[in-house]
């Protein structure tokens, strides 16, 4: 058994899946296909676009969805390599959904597009913000949370990202997050942390929080025109950790998605409790890969997917 993990924001860079294009005609049709769904030039914004102009949440997101199907596609058709199971990382579960036959590519594409426009547009520049608290447990992270809110009235702020453990990501209220970043002591906390930093993530809005409620509203008119199948593989889905096939809670789970925190760390354990160690980062980068090192990294084996010797090794394997 094995199991195809796609990447979220933050693991895009410039030059990203043209190894892809310029090998596999299996690429070069999803690169296509996407270009026409939205109007953009994926192969121009993945291959030779700024960094700057990737970190644009409107074109990071195709951008990733792009490059992983594209890959997800390489593997199945030109190496034989089917996976029994799959998770993404926040925008990274668009990419599980493609995998398992849920919605079809274009229509993911236009929707991850539109998710970049409205999560964008919910909150005003400089009112939202996110933070990265290293070396805390997720209960200590929750109380943080609650402790600031019920001290300052500036709501909301919550768990965003539950990484792996050590590495939870807070969103929310921007008030709130530089009182945080003022005032914070471990002495506040339960039990001890003698090893927590909190540092602020340059971002262009506060994701995975209440603040995203706009645009939760956005995309679920959005998936009202949008067909939505059962999956052909199990997904573990953000929202709760857990497996779905049935197209209703899917369509019903990666809607909410945009306001509930990214339960990744929880996902991971349950990828776990079914046996399945076999990992493939189909996408861009080694965050995913480097996130299972810190959850587990006696059970599960990570594979890349950023180069042609990647794929040969994920072949031999």
């Amino acid at each position: 058994m094995s199991a195809f993990l796609f990447p979220g924001q933050g693991s895009q860079a410039p030059g990203m899946g043209s190894f892809l294009y310029e090998n596999f005609n299996s690429a070069k049709v999803v690169f296509e296909e996407a270009s026409d769904a939205i109007s953009v030039d994926l192969k121009k914004l993945c291959f030779t676009g700024s960094t700057e102009d990737l970190a644009l949440t409107e074109n990071t997101q195709p951008a990733l969805l792009t490059v992983s199907t594209a890959t997800a596609q390489v593997l199945q058709k030109e190496f034989g390599i089917k996976p029994t199971i799959t998770a993404g990382h926040s925008i990274g579960e668009y990419a599980s959904l493609v995998l398992a036959g849920v919605i079809s590519f274009q229509n993911a594409v236009r929707a991850v597009k539109l998710r970049g426009q409205v999560m964008q547009s919910a909150v005003k520049v400089g009112e939202g913000g996110m933070t990265a608290c290293l070396g805390l447990t997720e209960e200590q992270v929750k109380f943080l949370c609650q402790w600031v809110v019920k001290t300052t009235a500036y709501s909301p702020l919550s768990p965003a990202n539950y990484n792996c453990d050590g590495q939870i990501v807070i969103s929310g209220n921007m008030k709130a997050l530089e009182w945080l970043k003022t005032n914070f002591k471990t002495e506040v906390l339960p039990g001890e942390a003698k090893r927590a930093k909190l540092i602020p993530l340059q971002v262009s809005a506060p994701f995975h929080c209440a603040l995203m409620k706009p645009a939760q509203e956005r995309m679920q008119h959005f998936f009202e025109e949008i067909k939505f199948s059962d999956a052909s593989i199990r997904i573990i889905q953000n929202v709760h950790a857990q497996v779905e096939t049935k197209a209703d809670v899917l369509k019903k789970n990666i809607i909410e998605q945009v306001s509930a925190p990214v339960k990744w760390t929880q996902s991971m354990q349950t990828l776990k409790s079914l046996g399945v160690s076999n990992c493939i980062e189909v996408g861009h980068g080694n965050v995913l890969k480097g996130l299972l090192k810190k959850i587990d990294s006696e059970f599960f084996k990570v594979y890349s997917t950023n180069s042609l010797d990647d794929l040969k090794l994920i072949e031999d394997r």
